[in-house]
């Protein structure tokens, strides 16, 4: 029996090691194929971009060479701007000029947004006094207050916060509003069932269920904030990414402007990505249900 029952051993160990490494492989590519997926795509981009700028078939003044203007990032983010510096070397400056504009707006947007936001949701009084002004805010493009908040607050920061608060407090507030109104009642007969009282309805069920929501207009705020600092550094700024790139554009310094354009792509899919890990944190549920 022992003779044969080695052979039957050594067969039967065989199938489960190379189901071993059939899951393992799985759980690689599961882990890491979209990153290499991800770098194989931009290489090819760059790759034809550098070919096509090479050829010499679009004019180097409105495509240049990719590798020039990775070459401008690079010196860029390197070099401290010097005293006197306008665009040369000041690539870094201007970005983190950009940012704590940014951050102080998105904050300010936050704290204005989500409690109001939640209120419009909860008393119908509110949302009657509110929402004919925050639709009517909300739905006006933004680049069209720009003039009459210069006029008030001239070429200042404070201009600049102003433009990104109002970019981003409308989609955080509506989003949140709708969040509100959206919660499913069957939670709440739950809830009422287990003898919650209103304030426990609202803390333990309406604002878990909101959460999301608000993530999801921090998400957008994000973006059109971000839309919002270019517009105001643009139009009325002396710093910043907004105003780097209109210099480019202005001494024909199409490298640099292509860098700043690539840095502000960059930025707003690190900061979209941070918002998405933080959900991950905040409201786990909201993977497991597939949403």
């Amino acid at each position: 029996m022992s003779v044969t029952d080695k052979p039957t051993a050594r067969v039967e160990a065989g199938p489960p090691r190379l189901q071993e490494l059939e899951v393992t492989k799985k759980d690689l590519w599961r882990e890491y194929g979209p990153w290499v997926v991800t770098a194989l795509n931009l290489a090819t981009f760059f790759a034809v971009w550098e070919l096509i700028a090479r050829l010499g078939w679009i004019n180097p003044l409105f495509l240049p060479k990719a590798s020039d203007m990775f070459a401008a990032l690079w010196e860029g983010l390197t070099t401290t701007a010097g005293p006197g510096a306008v665009i040369s070397g000041s690539i870094r400056d201007h970005v983190l000029w950009s940012l704590r504009n940014l951050a102080v707006g998105m904050v300010i947007a936050c704290v204005i947004g989500i409690p109001f936001g939640l209120l419009m949701g909860a008393n119908r009084y509110v949302d009657g006094l509110l929402s004919p002004y925050v639709w009517a805010i909300s739905s006006m493009p933004r680049i069209a207050l720009v003039p009459l908040l210069i006029l008030f607050l001239g070429f200042s920061v404070q201009m600049q916060i102003t433009v990104i608060v109002l970019s981003a407090v409308f989609p955080i507030m509506i989003n949140a509003w709708a969040g509100v109104k959206t919660t499913d009642k069957s939670l709440l007969a739950a809830a009422k069932v287990f003898g919650a009282k209103r304030r426990q309805l609202y803390t333990k069920v309406v604002f878990p269920y909101t959460l999301p929501f608000i993530i999801a207009g921090i998400q957008q705020g994000i973006g059109r904030g971000l839309v919002g600092v270019i517009i105001a550094e643009f139009l009325g700024g002396s710093r910043g990414m907004g105003y780097l790139l209109q210099r480019s554009a202005d001494t024909f310094n199409s490298p640099l402007m292509y860098a700043v354009l690539f840095v502000i792509v960059v930025v707003s899919l690190s900061l979209i990505q941070l918002t998405r890990w933080a959900e991950a944190r905040i409201a786990p549920w909201r993977r497991l249900e597939g949403l």
